[in-house]
């Protein structure tokens, strides 16, 4: 089962985000779950074609990595303030994925002074794609407007249920799952990691976490606004 750390939904981004991100050192990743890609860094994201599985792998892994490593400058939930590019947009396709593993690689300097640091060699190429896996999958601007008072009720609903009252668990990740696949991404990903695809995922199959869809719902939508 698809099951996101929901700690790095609730990261709170410091106003630490003003400076340079020169002067923090990166934190180290464990991709051990995903595929090896080679030594020679490719120039398109390997993970995002490579089966279910492997590519919900990679969002959790990159979910956490962006946030220890690049959430400072670049915004919690790839959201930018306006220091730093939104990567939420960088089309997610070979276009898109060259720009990003380059600067990835090798960082950007401007005026003698380091924006960001190179993270190439110290995190690693299934680091980067991790990474670059969850940015493109952001959910655009404004996607969970329209759904949120229903996404409040079957928040209310699931924290219910988790207290062992009585509901229909099939019909409400049937619906969370209807209100995912109308969530359109940033980056032009066919699929959106939106709030309502997480908790969808946590109410499947045999044994379903009702408190834990309700608290993604909650940190999710309270970071959406």
């Amino acid at each position: 089962m698809f099951r996101l750390p929901l700690a790095s939904l609730g990261l709170i981004v410091a106003t630490s985000m003003a400076h340079a991100h020169g002067d923090v050192a990166p934190q180290p990743m464990n991709t051990d779950a995903l595929p090896d890609v080679g030594e020679e860094w490719l120039i398109e994201n390997p993970y995002r074609n490579q089966g279910e599985e492997v590519w919900k792998a990679a969002i959790e892994i990159g979910d956490s990595g962006y946030n220890q490593n690049c959430a400072r400058c670049h915004g919690l939930g790839a959201v930018s303030g306006g220091l730093a590019p939104d990567l939420r947009y960088l089309e997610a396709e070979e276009y898109g994925d060259e720009w990003y593993v380059e600067r990835f690689r090798s960082g950007y300097t401007q005026n003698g002074i380091t924006k960001m640091p190179a993270f190439g060699e110290l995190l690693g190429q299934k680091a980067a794609w991790a990474i670059r896996t969850y940015i493109e999958t952001r959910p655009d601007d404004g996607e969970l407007d329209d759904v949120t008072p229903r996404l409040l009720q079957i928040r209310d609903e699931l924290q219910a249920m988790a207290g062992g009252a009585s509901g229909d668990a099939a019909a409400l990740q049937a619906e969370l799952a209807q209100i995912a696949e109308g969530v359109s991404t940033g980056s032009g990903a066919p699929v959106a990691d939106s709030v309502a695809f997480r908790a969808a995922n946590l109410i499947s199959g045999d044994n379903p976490d009702f408190e834990a869809a309700a608290e993604a719902l909650t940190i999710g939508l309270s970071a959406a606004n």
